[in-house]
Order: C-alpha cells, then sequence, then structure tokens
C-alpha cells in the first residue's frame, strides 16, 4: 500500500536538500526519522514534515480500506527532490550596477510502502 506525500515550494536549494534526501532512501521509516533527528543540516526540518505526512496519509488511506497498518513496517520506496520556481531578486552594486539573486526553491516527494 503506497501513499505519498509532496511538499511544494519549500524555500531551500534543491542542491542542499538531495544531501539530506541520499540518507534516509530506501530506509525504514522509524530509521529515516533518527536519522533526520540528530542531522544537522537545515534540510531535515522540511523533509522530516513530508515523511511525517507521508505516513499519515497511508495511515488514512488504511483506515479507507479497512485495514491493518503497522507504521513499522513501512519504509521509503522513493524519495526525490526536484527544483521549483525560483524568485529573482536584485541587489544594488557599486556604480550604480545591480546584480541579480537567485532564490531556489525546491518541490520535495516521499513515497512510502510496506515492507513485504
Amino acid at each position: 500500500m503506497q501513499a505519498r506525500a509532496i511538499a511544494k515550494n519549500v524555500g531551500m536549494s534543491p542542491r542542499k536538500m538531495r544531501l539530506v534526501m541520499d540518507l534516509i532512501r530506501g530506509r525504514n521509516v522509524n530509521e529515516a526519522y533518527a536519522i533526520l533527528k540528530f542531522s544537522k543540516k537545515a534540510a531535515t526540518t522540511p523533509i522530516e514534515k513530508t515523511l511525517r505526512s507521508a505516513v499519515a496519509n497511508a495511515q488514512q488511506k488504511a483506515d479507507q480500506d479497512g485495514a491493518f497498518l503497522d507504521v513499522d513496517d513501512l519504509y521509503i520506496r522513493e524519495a526525490y527532490v526536484n527544483e521549483g520556481p525560483t524568485m529573482k531578486r536584485f541587489s544594488p552594486r557599486a556604480m550604480g550596477r545591480a546584480t541579480p539573486i537567485l532564490k531556489r526553491t525546491s518541490q520535495v516527494t516521499i513515497i512510502v510502502d510496506r515492507k513485504e
């Protein structure tokens, strides 16, 4: 039973988020929670929020089907970060020039599944 959660327009660069996502991909959900809790990266907060949402979606899906779901049996089947829309800002520089600043955003997708 698959369930997924998507977080859009997360205000962090996809490159930074992928470093954390590589740590938890393919792991058990409880292992992933532990890794995210003790990691010092700032990207752990939105990723953990998305993971909790995916687990909650799996529980809701199981309740609707009338099946029993043990959260300990779930693992992260797919986890990836795509690039979101980039906000373009300009910063003043010397001699009246302006320099572009690109504020990148991410879209986090996590799919959990039951281990058979």
